[in-house]
């Protein structure tokens, strides 16, 4: 017989409420403008945190004009290779993938990028990485990322069940390459 009230995500609900209705809960931690959400006194305010999941210093070759679309101008980088290392895994960025670009006439750049990294021990793990380039952004220009990684079951499935975020740092242009970090949200 199946027992519908102690599955997992049954379990992790009831332990979430137990613990918001205990006394001496988490306050809420009201946001540094001061803003409290109405809800924020029965659900406290707990910001994300991150961890650093790898940084990759990738390979990548001259620009391929796509023409300009009625968004804005359409360009391809494909991506020559590279490395990857993190606590949890190292290796190689394989050749063969693309960053595809959209640089909107308010002169933000969306990427999508698409790539497989192998790691040392001969995992094949697929990337995308959905990147907003706002130049205008000061006191840096703003590169922030949403990476999906897809991974086969083994020791490197907990990149399924995980968010990343990221960002990008684009090295001097004659060295054609890009690092990015990518981080665990917890």
């Amino acid at each position: 017989m199946t027992d519908h009230l102690a599955s997992p995500d049954r379990r992790a609900l009831l332990a979430a409420a137990s613990f918001l209705a205990a006394p001496g809960a988490a306050a809420a931690q009201p946001s540094e403008s001061g803003f409290q959400p109405p809800m924020a006194a029965r659900f406290p305010v707990q910001a994300p945190s991150t961890r650093l999941a790898w940084e990759a210093v990738v390979g990548i070759a001259p620009v391929i004009d796509m023409g300009d679309s009625p968004l804005g101008k359409r360009r391809m980088i494909p991506i020559t290779g590279g490395t990857f290392v993190g606590p949890r895994l190292r290796g190689k960025v394989l050749p063969g993938g693309a960053d595809r670009q959209l640089v909107c006439k308010d002169g933000v750049t969306l990427l999508n990028a698409l790539y497989e990294m192998q790691t040392d021990d001969g995992v094949v793990i697929t990337i995308l990485n959905r990147v907003t380039i706002d130049p205008s952004a000061t006191p840096t220009p703003y590169a922030r990322s949403m990476v999906e990684a897809t991974a086969p079951e083994g020791p490197y499935g907990w990149l399924n069940r995980r968010i990343f975020v990221g960002d990008l740092h684009a090295l001097p242009p004659a060295s054609m390459t890009v690092v990015i970090r990518v981080y665990e949200v917890v």
